[in-house]
């Protein structure tokens, strides 16, 4: 049984939890489903099934081996109803030998980095309180102008652990940044609309190095009532990863 704490409150409803925090800790179930060394995680498809409660979790996992690759499926109950589950595939590394001119994405690095950036994201409409959003983790914003509607880079770190007494590792990381991308790239007034997001798939070709996650956002909008939310992944070396967030778009009565 797992007990959130404050800090993975979101920003709309004090009872439940920012999408980050319980992304993470399912990263965190995928990589500890595995003893033996040389794992690493890949890709991390989360479904936010209902809102995830401040309140005690349980968790059911299950594990399917092959000599390359490790699925691990996860599931999040509270109160015994699933409130999020995952689909994890672990990649045992091999090192390889690549050429050093091999093309890659565009930029290769995200600029500024954190220590040239002073202003805070701000997203319209996100209440100020002890969140997760605003007490376990520092932003910084890089590119863009979170005041305005449109893409937006910022650079994200957790000031906390996220599971007491344990090492938050890169792919953790990783995944507690990357659901910040959809209210980053905001292209609705949020007093009008709401766009919540009701998954996130991850991939990682590497884990990142240090603290900072950098993150590239940009959101589609459509009549329909669905969006996307495409954000590039960045350590201070460069690229690591890219998430996708599906949008559910209402607005407000």
């Amino acid at each position: 049984m797992w007990q959130p704490t404050v800090l993975s409150r979101g920003p709309w409803d004090e009872r439940a939890q920012h999408g980050g925090a319980p992304s993470a800790l399912l990263a965190y179930l995928a990589e500890s489903a595995l003893a033996e060394p040389g794992w690493q995680l890949t890709r991390l498809s989360m479904e936010l099934i209902k809102p995830v409660p401040i309140a005690p979790l349980k968790v059911r996992r299950e594990s399917y081996s092959g000599r390359a690759t490790t699925r691990v499926t996860i599931g999040l109950e509270a109160g015994g109803v699933v409130v999020a589950q995952a689909h994890a595939l672990m990649l045992r590394g091999q090192p390889v030998s690549l050429p050093s001119d091999l093309p890659g994405w565009s930029p290769p690095r995200m600029l500024p980095a954190p220590e040239a950036c002073t202003e805070r994201v701000r997203i319209p409409g996100m209440p100020s309180s002890v969140s997760f959003y605003d007490t376990a983790m520092d932003h910084r914003l890089a590119q863009g102008d979170t005041d305005r509607p449109g893409p937006a880079a910022a650079w994200f770190r957790l000031t906390v652990p996220l599971v007491q007494g344990q090492h938050t590792s890169p792919a953790m990381r990783a995944a507690a940044a990357a659901d910040f991308g959809n209210g980053l790239s905001w292209v609705l007034n949020p007093e009008r609309y709401l766009f919540s997001n009701a998954d996130l798939s991850l991939h990682l070709h590497r884990p990142p190095e240090g603290e900072w996650i950098g993150l590239m956002s940009e959101t589609q909008m459509d009549g329909t009532g669905a969006g996307t939310t495409l954000s590039r992944l960045y350590d201070l070396r460069g690229p690591v990863g890219v998430a996708v967030q599906s949008l559910v778009l209402r607005e407000r009565r």
